[in-house]
């Protein structure tokens, strides 16, 4: 089992990251998300918005990790729940695989909120726990996909200040999110 965390700074108000989070995919800088599916969207009774959401992904892993997989499969899916708290100024993203469950486990946690020094920033928090199982070289693997956790971060912060970016450039208002 590997434990990966980081944190960023999005230099921009809170409400304006989360309405880009929730219109992340499709993007220029992660070409690899191939599909998004809502497949629940709603209001809880404290105003909180649910979604769930199926994502649809064509890894190109390298050979020699598929080798030791065994698997040559590269579509995978993730499942995705999250939940913004327009109130709070909180919005906590979970996912999981649902693809190769048997061989690989990655449960990643992200959770956005105002910066507590300047509320005109947003702060980033991401962790993940990343499991192989089952075969041989284990830690390696896992070692392996936690640096490609942290490549795919910064091209997911990318994303979201392009979305930003293009969106004021173009006059484009991002949709509100309660």
């Amino acid at each position: 089992m590997r434990i990966w965390s980081t944190e960023h700074v999005f230099s921009y108000p809170w409400e304006t990251v989360i309405k880009a989070a929730m219109r992340k995919y499709p993007n220029p800088m992660n070409p690899s998300v191939v599909g998004v599916d809502v497949l629940d969207r709603g209001l809880d009774t404290a105003g909180r918005l649910h979604s769930h959401r199926l994502l649809s992904t064509e890894w190109g892993l390298p050979g020699i990790v598929r080798a030791i997989l065994g698997n040559t499969q590269t579509r995978t899916y993730i499942q995705e729940h999250s939940i913004v708290d327009a109130d709070e100024k909180k919005m906590e993203l979970c996912s999981t695989n649902i693809t190769l469950t048997n061989l690989v486990s990655v449960d990643e946690r992200l959770v956005y909120r105002p910066h507590p020094d300047n509320p005109e920033v947003t702060i980033l928090t991401q962790e993940a726990i990343i499991t192989v199982k089952g075969v041989s070289l284990s830690s390696y693997l896992e070692g392996m996909m936690a640096r490609r956790m942290s490549a795919n971060a910064r091209k997911g912060w990318d994303a979201i200040e392009w979305i930003i970016q293009n969106s004021e450039r173009e006059n484009i208002p991002l949709c509100d999110v309660g």
